[in-house]
C-alpha cells in the first residue's frame, strides 16, 4: 500500500475561486478509482492543510495521477488556488492496529 502526503497552503483568493467545488468534485472522483483505500484531510492552527491518501499500489496511484480531470485540477491548482504544495509519497512497511469494540478508528 502507498500513502500520499499532500502539504498545502492555499492562496487567500482560493475560497473565492472556485477551489472547494472543484476539492470536492477530485474528492468523489477519486473515491470510485479502482486501489482506492482512504482519504482523510486536516488543517494546522498555523493554515498548512494535510491530505492524505491511501492507494492500493503504484499503478491505481499512477492511474489516478494521470485520470483527465485530475490533471486539470493539478494545472489549476499551481495557476490559482495554491501558495505552496509538497506532495511525498511513502510505501507502507508494517501495519499494526487495534480496536476496541467501542472504539471509532
Amino acid at each position: 500500500m502507498l500513502i500520499v502526503l499532500f502539504r498545502s497552503r492555499l492562496k487567500e483568493t482560493a475560497a473565492a475561486d472556485g477551489y472547494g467545488e472543484m476539492a470536492e468534485e477530485m474528492e468523489a472522483r477519486a473515491r470510485t478509482m479502482p486501489g482506492f483505500v482512504d482519504m482523510k484531510f486536516f488543517t494546522a492552527a498555523d493554515g498548512e492543510r494535510l491530505t492524505i491518501v491511501w492507494w492500493q499500489d503504484e499503478a491505481t496511484m499512477a492511474a489516478w495521477r494521470a485520470d483527465a480531470r485530475h490533471v486539470i485540477a493539478q494545472r489549476l491548482g499551481r495557476e490559482k488556488w495554491y501558495a505552496a504544495y509538497r506532495i511525498e509519497v511513502a510505501e507502507v512497511v508494517r501495519s499494526r492496529a487495534f480496536t476496541p469494540e467501542a472504539a471509532d478508528v
